[in-house]
């Protein structure tokens, strides 16, 4: 894989509401090292919460990563606040960002609605 992070291809809208940051380490990249940087890691990331930056956080149960849910508006947003923690500065890791918005198909159920009201 490249050293840059993934980034998702698909063109970020103004409905971005928050983008998913899967993070797992990158191949060769040992259990030992990503250990000797995870308290580090732990007190940047519950900042990160704190400040209101990260809305959710979990571990994949295949054990190969985290995914983060971001409040921020778009990918480089994201990889800002990414690139930030120790890990991601020992560049130990791979990041893909995934932006999301609303379900666009609910759109469908208020249709033009507000042209009526």
């Amino acid at each position: 894989m490249a050293d840059q992070p993934h980034t998702s291809t698909q063109t970020p809208t103004s409905a971005t509401i928050g983008v998913f940051a899967l993070l797992k380490a990158k191949p060769g990249v040992t259990r030992e090292q990503v250990m000797a940087i995870m308290p580090a890691e732990i007190r940047a990331t519950v900042q990160l919460y704190l400040d209101g930056k990260i809305r959710e956080w979990y571990s994949r149960e295949d054990g190969r990563g985290a995914v983060f849910l971001l409040n921020a508006r778009d990918v480089a947003e994201a990889g800002s606040i990414m690139e930030s923690l120790p890990l991601a500065k020992e560049n130990l890791l791979d990041h893909e960002y995934i932006p999301i918005g609303p379900l666009m198909p609910l759109r469908l159920l208020v249709g033009n609605q507000s042209a009526t009201q």
